[in-house]
């Protein structure tokens, strides 16, 4: 199984590096060397870009893929959907991207650059707190006081535009300290204690139940993100790229899905 690595955005562009670098035999980045950069000897890669929201069922697909697929190395990157958008721009090598927002999916169709997106899932947002609530977070409305350090996604992520429309219609303009490239970024900040409280995805607030509590946020049932998936038009591995999103889309990502806390469409 591949380990899963999450790296700054400059860093990961260059573990993205092309082929020919990786012929060397070599995966270099901001002076870090990573180990399993090169495919397994004999076998075959494929490579996955996913929101960071998407980790805890990806990871669990990766094992379910690669027991099917002996000799198949499947590498999970993840990381804000603008991020990886930009890592697609830029060219590079993957095989599938699957974002959190259709945005940001139209971004990559408009330019030519994945073919025919399908809506896997749904998801929206809940406020966290720090375990014990020390800011006593108790409501949407509470975001906006002056004692209360907020930290939200920043507006070009998914779950950023997904906070401004939730907040927007409250009419409740948060006081916000920090905008991070990711939900997961968001998460830490605030399982940290390092604000009062933040927006984060429901999955997400649901893998840190000893270090954060949700506050109810009726408001968000109205915005909800639908996450496409899409095979990159010239993916290296076209067959494995399509039997990826054959298991994401099919029973066994559904229940995967499900199992993280994803509705499915």
């Amino acid at each position: 199984m591949s380990r899963l690595v999450r790296l700054p955005v400059g860093v990961r562009r260059q573990v993205f590096a092309p082929r020919a670098a990786a012929a060397l035999g070599s995966c270099l980045g901001a002076g870090l060397v990573l180990a399993g950069c090169a495919p397994a000897p004999g076998g075959e890669t494929l490579t996955v870009l996913a929101a960071a929201s998407l980790r805890e069922p990806f990871a669990a697909l990766e094992t379910t893929f690669e027991s099917a697929h002996p000799g198949v190395d499947v590498k999970l990157s993840f990381g804000g959907s603008s991020d990886l958008a930009d890592q697609i721009e830029a060219g590079a090598p993957a095989d599938v991207v699957a974002t959190a927002d259709e945005p940001t999916m139209a971004r990559l169709t408009d330019a030519g650059l994945v073919a025919s997106p399908a809506v896997f899932a749904t998801n929206v947002l809940t406020i966290v707190v720090p375990t014990g609530n020390p800011a006593r977070v108790e409501s949407l409305a509470d975001l906006g006081r002056r004692d209360v350090d907020v930290v939200l996604c920043a507006p070009e992520v998914p779950c950023g535009r997904a906070a401004a429309a939730v907040t927007d219609a409250a009419d409740v303009t948060p006081h916000t300290v920090s905008e991070e490239p990711s939900v997961t970024d968001v998460l830490a900040k605030v399982s940290l204690g390092e604000a009062d409280a933040g927006l984060v995805y429901a999955t997400d607030a649901a893998t840190e139940p000893e270090d954060v509590e949700t506050v109810p946020t009726p408001e968000a049932a109205d915005v909800v993100n639908r996450y496409p998936v899409a095979t990159l038009s010239d993916p290296p591995a076209p067959d494995l790229a399509d039997e990826w999103v054959a298991l994401l889309t099919g029973t066994e990502g559904r229940s995967a899905l499900s199992e993280a806390g994803f509705g499915t469409p």
